[in-house]
């Protein structure tokens, strides 16, 4: 991570955001006006490099990085990180934040990475539908969701999250535009979306503002529209073992909340549509078999066991009640 800080009088903002976003209190229209957007009602929100950060800042941020983003809007400096990388040069930030980004397995290879992670996203290949990504971090579902066929949108609480994903993503040569903005005042038009998707992230946040997300989900999504979330399930075996660790006390901070699968379909269905569980993996909330070669040897048998266990699950769908990873699949009403 570089040090140092830079003022950002002129953000060079992509027109494409601007025509998808409103008011994340009231969803009014929102006119720029130099490095600041604005909307009817009085509400003011900055562009900093490029990015508009679209915060409520009297909501309780569920999460310390959105408190520094409302901060470095309001003194209009941005970290300063260098330019956008090039050739084979994998992001600093990308490259130090691996880990608390990407999950546990990928502590080996912190500040050691030579290329990026890029997962394969479990979704039908895409014919240029715009999928919103909830908790887009640096970038590496968006990137994803570009090389199987969609426009994606990614917001991220954290500005220096998504300052990376706009570096990545020029670097490598991807389509895909960044906000900073919380997923419980999603800063969209309704009906704006054909897929929302959403991995590793509402897992941490409490069942009450998962249940505020779901329903903005919903506004936002066109008729018909899907979306895609992983969760963490209450019975899996390496759940099992941290919520016993852990005395099975109630969650604190940005700790993963576990839901029985009962549990999210009854809740995913109520606030968005139907909906249907599918595993993503056990023994771990992130196993990526297309990162496996990043992996050391026991961290590939675990990935490895998690593969050959969610396919098997494929012909014995009741597998997915001990799996720990899930994806939960909703279509809108």
């Amino acid at each position: 991570m570089l040090a140092g800080h830079r003022t950002e009088p002129s953000p060079d903002v992509d027109p494409r955001i601007l025509d998808l976003v409103v008011c994340p209190r009231d969803q009014l229209k929102l006119e720029q006006r130099g490095d600041t957007l604005f909307c009817s009602n009085g509400h003011e929100y900055p562009i900093l490099g490029g990015v508009p950060i679209l915060l409520v800042s009297d909501a309780a941020p569920t999460h310390m990085e959105a408190t520094l983003s409302i901060e470095a809007g309001r003194l209009r400096e941005l970290p300063a990180y260098g330019a956008t990388p090039t050739g084979l040069r994998v992001d600093p930030w990308v490259n130090q934040a691996i880990g608390a980004t990407n999950g546990m397995l990928y502590l080996p290879v912190l500040g050691k990475l030579t290329e990026y992670p890029i997962p394969a996203i479990r979704l039908p290949p895409g014919q240029g539908q715009l999928l919103l990504e909830i908790g887009c971090s640096w970038g590496r579902w968006c990137i994803a969701a570009a090389q199987a066929g969609y426009r994606p949108v990614g917001i991220d609480p954290s500005l220096n999250g998504v300052l990376a994903a706009r570096r990545v993503t020029r670097q490598l040569g991807i389509d895909a535009c960044f906000a900073v903005a919380d997923g419980r005042y999603l800063p969209f038009r309704s009906g704006t979306f054909d897929q929302v998707f959403s991995y590793s992230v509402l897992q941490h946040l409490s069942k009450l503002d998962v249940c505020v997300i779901l329903a903005d989900i919903n506004r936002v999504l066109r008729p018909g529209g899907r979306s895609l979330i992983q969760m963490a399930n209450r019975f899996g075996v390496r759940c099992l073992y941290h919520q016993a660790r852990r005395g099975f006390r109630a969650t604190q901070g940005f700790e993963v909340r576990y839901w029985s699968p009962r549990e999210l379909e009854q809740t995913f269905a109520g606030l968005i549509g139907p909906t249907e569980l599918s595993i993503d993996g056990f023994f771990s909330l992130d196993p990526q078999i297309s990162d496996v070669r990043f992996f050391p040897a026991s961290y590939k048998a675990i990935v490895y066991a998690s593969e050959l266990l969610r396919r098997v699950g494929a012909a014995f769908p009741a597998l997915k009640l001990v799996a720990d990873s899930l994806y939960v699949d909703s279509v809108r009403k």
